[in-house]
């Protein structure tokens, strides 16, 4: 068990990935970010998905600059651990997608 959740473009191809086991709380930190806290189920994700705009991401980034106290243009860089990078980089590639599409899905499994 534990938490594999994807981004997807318009396609339903994938464009990104992060992955948690069932008692990293670090999971929580993403479910939050993306307030997709519905989705959560404890030791894995509900196994659906839902579409975010791009002011959702958009969101989800201003969220992350604030608890991870980064500058206004965060950068894998500024990533101190795995959890974090992966966070970031998630984020980071479900931006780019929204701002080309404007949405991306997000599977949470």
């Amino acid at each position: 068990m534990g938490h594999d959740i994807y981004g997807l473009n318009k396609a339903r191809e994938e464009i990104a990935y992060a992955r948690f086991s069932m008692g990293n709380h670090n999971a929580l930190l993403l479910y939050r970010l993306l307030d997709a806290y519905q989705f959560y189920a404890g030791v894995s994700g509900t196994g659906k998905s839902s579409i975010f705009s791009l002011q959702q991401v958009e969101k989800a980034m201003r969220g992350y600059i604030k608890f991870f106290k980064t500058g206004d243009s965060p950068s894998e860089s500024d990533c101190t651990s795995w959890d974090q990078k992966q966070i970031f980089n998630f984020i980071q590639s479900c931006l780019a997608t929204a701002y080309k599409e404007k949405s991306v899905e997000v599977y949470f499994g």
